[in-house]
């Protein structure tokens, strides 16, 4: 059996995360706070001013929760994982479950991350219902070049990034098309698309300054759907600032036993958004296998 540890990353995010976890392990906590300036318990627990949902606090809150949450884990369950993976920030995450950086180093780097990708104007629409082959297709006869497909999660769910006007215009457009749904992100930028590329060049002294130790258990990049290669962490983790979240890829390679047999998958963190992502990548495996019929 394969044991896959899961990491969720920005948008799972709520007011009252982490508070055992605070409970349990104050002085990382406390070393957390010192790192970023602020109290990571009151903007976890209280989210004064709404800060919770601005990127300079939302990837640094998630990144020190997901850690913590693995923390308790590993103390409780004993289990190591064979393979990680991270959906966007969660793979800063799935880097430090393998030993490429600890605690501090690592929400340092998140902090700088985050501070990067603030800032960018646009926004990600989530489109609900369309192939990945009928979406391009829709949006190239539509005109919509300045959206990127930012989010492959699933087959039937794909996040578009870009101008907040043309996603606005979009919307209506696909749903007539077929779309059983689409409806805008609570996000503060077009993240995974070519507007964040900036965002990168801001990023890169930070990550060329970091030293990455020896990954453990293979890490499944996002911008790539394969394995990290050692010495292209820090490239890996500046493409995927620009780059799609290949994320039904990831799960799909996974469920091939590319990586071994029997998956075993955990998600560790807040929310169980992941869980239900691989839930309905398998129900639609499955689903296109009926449809095949009996070779």
């Amino acid at each position: 059996m394969t044991r896959i540890f899961m990491f969720p990353g920005q948008g799972a995010q709520r007011v009252g995360m982490g508070r055992e976890l605070f409970d349990r392990f104050p002085a990382l906590e406390e070393q957390a706070s010192d790192v970023l300036g602020y109290s990571l318990r009151t903007l976890c627990l209280e989210d004064p001013g709404g800060r919770l949902g601005d990127t300079r606090y939302t990837q640094p809150a998630m990144f020190a929760v997901n850690a913590l949450a693995l923390r308790a884990h590993l103390e409780d369950t004993g289990e190591r994982p064979d393979l990680a993976v991270g959906h966007s920030l969660g793979e800063y995450n799935a880097l430090q479950a393998a030993g490429a950086f600890g605690f501090t180093d690592g929400l340092r780097l998140v902090a700088a991350r985050a501070e990067a990708m603030a800032g960018t104007g646009g926004g990600m629409s989530a489109v609900i219902g369309l192939p990945e082959t009928q979406l391009r297709f829709l949006l190239l006869r539509a005109g919509f070049g300045s959206l990127d497909l930012a989010n492959l999660n699933t087959p039937g769910q794909i996040v578009l990034a870009g101008p907040v006007e043309d996603l606005e215009e979009a919307g209506p457009i696909l749903e007539d098309a077929g779309a059983r749904a689409v409806r805008r992100l609570a996000v503060s930028g077009p993240f995974h698309s070519r507007y964040m590329a900036p965002a990168a060049e801001r990023l890169y002294p930070v990550v060329a300054a970091t030293r990455f130790a020896p990954l453990t258990v293979p890490v499944v990049a996002n911008a790539t759907a394969r394995p990290y290669e050692q010495e292209r962490i820090g490239d890996l983790l500046l493409q995927q600032i620009h780059q799609p979240v290949r994320w039904c890829r990831t799960m799909e390679s996974i469920l091939d036993e590319e990586y071994g047999p029997e998956p075993e998958f955990t998600e560790i963190g807040t929310g169980t958004v992941l869980t239900g992502m691989l839930r309905q990548i398998r129900r639609e495996r499955g689903a296109a296998v009926g449809a095949a019929g009996p070779r």
